[in-house]
């Protein structure tokens, strides 16, 4: 029996075949050998140019290995590993093992509650003795009875509190900010052995949890619990560095609010600074009430802090928000000393209706929908100023206006703005006067707020139109004739004047309608800026009107030497001069104080801005008729005519008594 030896060199790089495929190595220049977990059809070692190395299966059957219990093989490229079954768990808290001897898979453990509360509660105790019980039956137990056996737990503490009831509301914070904490650690743990993509459920006391396991395919995730929705992207939630199945749930606890009663709000600066804009008075007290469950966000895997994204949400709510009452969309903050408190920080409104809100965060907790109640104590001076002032200003606007319609001797183009002008002011005065307060029934209010936008805006026009009108009288002093320019003014006036501001107010009533009226005066919102849909109109008349003051200072100081000799010049001068200052002292400085309430001067400018504004009808009264020369004489002559109407009444009367005693006198003679 001969024997054979072989000897195994090992090959150079010049020894070493060129075609050895993927996943192979060379063995020398005519052979290559597949690497491990791979093979080819001619086994491991390969001699034919066209034959490639293709990955071993080891996970089917024939199978050629084992997980044991309660595992599953996973093959992989080249390789595999075995993972214990939904619902199952190594002892380690690893995730995979390569082998039956390694196997220690057995049913997931409930978890440990953590850092329970320092309240003394019989209720609370009890409470913990049953998550005891939970947690010593856990391997009974699939994932998903662990979820609803928690819930059920959890809902018969908040349905029946017994002692938690009369605790201090200090104390109640403190339990339900522990029970926010650990139901959204359980439930992440839990979830991760969820057998199934999806996982919804109810209980008898209406909670509700919903579950969503992300698919490769899947790029939005939306969720719905009672009257909440969630709309997210997997994309927000999930990194690169993630291994595992990624869940995302849901819950909604309608027994929480309970719990939560009068638990303190705080605000952002920017909120705050709106609020108080808003509601224009000293603020007294805030309180708050839950207008929607409270729901709980929770992401199995990752740390939700800070998102790339936000995410939206959507609560219905059968409350509608009434006077000084705002919603804000906000999250349970877990604070120092076991606490926690509301707070809107990373939370905005993105759109509020009667019966819904909507909401984006840029992280994920527990989130309701608040309603903040206010009580706002009025400054009562204001309110006096302003009722007193306006109802003169009514007072003055009607006999000015009767004045431009009744004086014949003063009718003009000028006088027919005057007219106009007194008309949309003593229309807007007395629909503020009356309605301004009154926010019920909300589509009142609407119609008032559009209103008055509208009047005044009108008056601002009309008040354009008179500082155009004065510049061009003063420009036309040097012209002979000059009627065409008064033919012009005469046909466009009209168009302009209620043309121009109907325009402005229906494109803002039909771009956002709901931002008419606010919740505690029947004006514009300031939300969006849609009050600059007043105020930038404000402006560039005020900024129009001063450069009509400025050239017809200019034309009055410099040509007006040029005028006939027989004509006052100095007179004239002086006239046109203060009707320009007084034009523009009508014609918006005193609607610009309003802009200038802010900062510590905000109290003193509402002052000014109430005394002047209110007073606004006195003033055109005072400049425009009684010192006004020809006015004045068309009082006198009407007074006089009124006495002379006395006078020939008392005399008729005198004969009349006379006569009758004549008579009476004969017919007894």
């Amino acid at each position: 029996m001969g024997v054979h030896i072989f000897f195994l060199i090992a090959a150079t790089p010049e020894d070493c075949a060129w075609w050895c495929p993927l996943n192979s190595t060379c063995v020398n220049a005519t052979a290559c050998r597949c690497a491990q977990g791979f093979s080819s059809s001619s086994g491991e070692i390969l001699t034919g140019i066209f034959e490639r190395c293709d990955d071993i299966n080891e996970c089917e059957p024939p199978l050629t290995l084992s997980c044991g219990k309660f595992a599953d093989c996973q093959n992989t490229e080249g390789s595999y590993y075995c993972m214990c079954n939904p619902g199952y768990e190594l002892d380690s808290g690893a995730k995979t093992f390569r082998n039956e001897s390694e196997n220690t898979c057995q049913g997931i453990s409930f978890p440990h509650w953590t850092a329970r509360p320092g309240i003394n509660s019989k209720r609370l105790d009890r409470f913990f003795n049953r998550i005891d019980d939970l947690v010593r039956d856990s391997k009974s137990a699939s994932a998903a009875d662990h979820i609803l056996k928690f819930i059920q737990v959890v809902d018969d503490l908040l349905e029946t509190p017994e002692d938690l009831e009369t605790k201090p509301h200090s104390e109640k914070n403190i339990v339900a900010n522990n029970l926010l904490l650990n139901t959204e650690h359980i439930l992440k743990r839990l979830t991760e052995s969820l057998p199934n993509d999806s996982l919804t459920l109810n209980t008898a006391r209406d909670t509700k949890l919903s579950l969503k396991m992300k698919k490769q395919e899947d790029k939005n995730v939306n969720l719905s619990v009672n009257q909440a929705k969630m709309l997210l992207n997997w994309d927000t939630v999930q990194k690169s560095n993630d291994s595992g199945p990624l869940v995302v749930g849901l819950i909604s606890t309608p027994g929480m609010g309970k719990l939560l009663a009068e638990a303190p709000l705080v605000l952002e600066t920017e909120e705050q600074a709106v609020l108080q804009e808003t509601h224009k008075g000293l603020l007294q007290q805030v309180s708050t009430v839950l207008l929607s469950d409270v729901i709980s966000v929770f992401v199995n895997n990752n740390n939700t802090q800070q998102l790339s994204s936000p995410v939206s949400f959507i609560f219905n709510h059968s409350v509608t928000p009434g006077p000084r009452q705002t919603v804000f969309c906000v999250f349970w903050e877990h604070g120092p000393n076991e606490s926690g408190y509301w707070s809107t920080n990373g939370c905005w409104i993105v759109d509020t209706r009667d019966t819904s809100t909507t909401c984006q965060c840029t992280h994920l907790s527990s989130f309701a929908i608040l309603m903040a109640y206010y009580d706002v104590q009025e400054d009562a001076a204001l309110a006096v100023i302003t009722s007193m002032g306006l109802s003169l200003s009514l007072l003055c606007l009607l006999l000015a206006a009767l004045t431009f319609l009744l004086c014949k001797a003063i009718q003009n183009t000028s006088t027919s703005l005057h007219l106009q002008l007194s008309l949309c002011l003593f229309l807007a005065h007395l629909l503020f006067l009356m309605a301004i307060d009154r926010t019920e029934p909300k589509v009142l209010c609407t119609i008032t707020a559009g209103a008055l936008h509208y009047l005044y805006l009108a008056s601002f026009t009309w008040m354009l139109l008179e500082g155009l009108n004065l510049f061009l009288t003063a420009r036309n002093l040097m012209v002979v004739n000059y009627s065409n320019t008064s033919r012009l003014m005469k046909k466009f006036m009209f168009p302009v004047g209620y043309g121009v501001p109907a325009v402005i107010v229906a494109i803002s009533a039909v771009s956002r309608p709901h931002l008419y009226g606010t919740p505690t005066r029947c004006w514009l919102n300031t939300k969006k800026g849609f009050i600059w849909t007043f105020l930038g109109p404000v402006c560039i008349i005020f900024s129009i009107n001063l450069a009509f003051f400025l050239m017809t200072f200019w034309l009055l100081k410099n040509k007006l030497s040029s005028l006939n000799r027989d004509v006052s010049t100095l007179q004239n001068t002086r006239m046109l001069t203060f009707k320009a200052i007084a034009q523009l002292f009508i014609l918006g400085c005193t609607w610009c104080l309003g802009i200038l309430q802010v900062g510590p001067a905000a109290q003193a400018m509402a002052y000014l801005f109430t005394i002047i504004n209110s007073l606004q009808g006195v003033f055109i009264f005072l400049v425009y008729c009684l010192l006004s020369q020809q006015v004045r004489e068309q009082y006198w002559k009407w007074l006089k005519g009124f006495k002379k109407t006395d006078t020939y009444s008392e005399g008729y009367t005198f004969s009349s008594k006379a006569m009758s005693e004549v008579c009476t006198q004969n017919v007894e003679n």
